[in-house]
């Protein structure tokens, strides 16, 4: 894989680190912002509202930037919302923090994601957005549970402050490994945006960005409030929310290298494979959330099969937009963002049920369910094969 891939990764990690540092902060911020942690959950689902509005309107100002520049401007714009976040007391102020960092977030990851495809050849599309969401499951192995620890020894607020320094070397490493002139793909004529748009008409890529929010969803409605199952359901301490995490970050970047190696030519047994497993393990965990023997490992395993599932949607995503290639990664980040903003909220509403801590396992049991049977009707959408071309228009991926 190219050098540059892996200096994307690397940035990749440090907004990853934030995208996902929150289940292990909630219960101390929310104490400290004075609201409940069921209303500090919508700090993650703001930040995915932000990633889902911002990735397509972001790919669109940028289309026709060159990607080094414009990934240096997002990633500058990250770290600073995490500089006023760090400061501020005010929920409202974080509320706002979030979403501009994940507007930067968006516009890093949509160009990002479409640089990452057009650096290799077709056949290898799998494999590099496997090492480019590498950084994304490195941040949950490292970056979440080193994070949940600095909050535990020095308060959420350094954790913060950690993620904006994170940005430092990560800049470096996009101004010197990224080209500074226009990518090949940019370098030659491109479909008008409005031609790039309507691939958004198109029921195959609209089913699979479904799928994708789906199993997204489940994954970060049942992350985000881990943390509560951790400390009073298992019964575990505060120590045993870092372990969790690490459980599941080890798992995910597990899930993630062995489909980035099936992707590419078997999709469609991946999902028949982690697809069921996975709608087993969330009832599995909500059961056994009290036994942190079966639990913990069970958080591996889950892991691995949600970012396995996951990743092997965001490349049909991005195949099924192949006709869009300076907006495919957009499409990729909004599907991924949708499921993220909707995860945490249909959770949190099982809070205050008799349901209590295991109600966002049910919640992600649900919404599993709901994408395999959708994937079960429509099974070509997950099958290797080439997206018509429409009439007329060149494709430069």
């Amino acid at each position: 894989m190219p050098l540059p891939l892996h200096l994307l990764s690397l940035a990749v990690f440090a907004m990853g680190t934030s995208e996902f540092m929150l289940a292990g902060l909630l219960p101390a911020l929310a104490s400290d912002l004075g609201v409940p942690v069921g209303t500090a959950g919508v700090l993650t689902s703001a930040f995915a509202v932000g990633m889902v509005a911002g990735a397509p309107l972001v790919a669109a100002l940028a289309r026709d930037r060159p990607r080094r520049p414009s990934l240096l401007v997002f990633l500058l714009a990250f770290a600073a919302a995490h500089v006023v976040g760090a400061v501020t007391t005010s929920f409202p102020v974080m509320v706002v923090v979030r979403v501009v960092a994940a507007l930067a977030n968006a516009g890093f990851l949509a160009v990002a994601l479409t640089a990452a495809a057009s650096m290799v050849p077709p056949a290898r599309k799998g494999r590099a957005l496997a090492v480019l969401l590498g950084g994304t499951t490195l941040a949950t192995v490292a970056g979440v549970p080193g994070g949940a620890v600095l909050g535990t020894l020095l308060g959420w607020r350094a954790t913060f402050l950690a993620v904006a320094v994170l940005c430092v070397p990560a800049a470096l490493g996009v101004l010197l490994g990224v080209p500074a002139g226009r990518a090949r793909a940019d370098a030659v004529a491109h479909p008008s945006l409005r031609a790039e748009l309507a691939q958004l008409a198109r029921g195959r890529l609209v089913l699979v960005m479904l799928l994708t929010a789906l199993v997204n969803a489940a994954t970060f409605g049942a992350f985000t409030f881990l943390a509560p199952v951790v400390t009073g359901t298992a019964g575990l301490g505060t120590w045993g929310i870092s372990v969790a995490l690490v459980l599941f970050g080890a798992g995910s970047f597990a899930g993630v290298t062995a489909a980035g190696r099936l992707t590419d030519r078997r999709p469609g047994l991946v999902v028949a494979v982690a697809g069921p497993l996975l709608l087993a393990g969330w009832p599995a965990l909500a059961l056994l959330a009290g036994e942190p023997a079966a639990l913990l490992p069970l958080l591996f395993v889950q892991g691995a099969l949600s970012f396995a599932l996951g990743s092997t949607l965001i490349t049909r995503v991005l195949h099924e937009a192949a006709h869009a290639p300076t907006m495919a990664g957009s499409y990729a980040t909004a599907s991924l963002n949708v499921g993220a903003a909707a995860g945490p909220v249909a959770a949190a509403a099982t809070l205050p049920t008799p349901l209590g801590d295991r109600g966002p396992f049910w919640t992600a049991a649900v919404l599993v369910a709901v994408s395999l049977f959708a994937a079960s009707a429509f099974r070509e959408v997950v099958a290797p094969g080439a997206a018509p071309a429409p009439a007329g228009e060149s494709v430069h991926v």
